[in-house]
């Protein structure tokens, strides 16, 4: 089964709205879905975006594909980059060396 993020069209005619949903990829646009995770009025100037960070951070990590737009959607809402950091603080994290330790040896070797 391939999970997608992406939308799906809500709203009057020319007057749209999408939801940011979780869904199969051989689902209809307007079908079926596991689950909604945000919206976005395009018509909006301010406020139009809406996004769950933790849950579209959760669908990501298991493995759903955004769509292009969402994933552009995701960018400009600051969830990509906020996933993309705590990567990035985790390796780091994990391979760094505290300057006492690395300093203490070299002194001890040098007398």
């Amino acid at each position: 089964m391939a999970v997608r993020i992406r939308l799906r069209r809500v709203g009057r005619k020319k007057n749209p709205m999408y939801r940011i949903v979780v869904a199969e990829s051989t689902s209809p646009r307007d079908g079926r879905f596991i689950e909604n995770i945000g919206q976005y009025a395009p018509r909006k100037s301010e406020g139009g975006l809406t996004v769950n960070a933790e849950r579209a951070g959760y669908w990501l990590d298991v493995g759903a594909r955004p769509s292009d737009t969402v994933r552009s959607l995701l960018r400009k809402a600051g969830v990509l980059k906020a996933r993309h950091e705590s990567r990035v603080m985790g390796s780091r994290a994990a391979g760094a060396v505290a300057i006492g330790e690395g300093s203490g040896e070299t002194d001890e070797a040098a007398e």
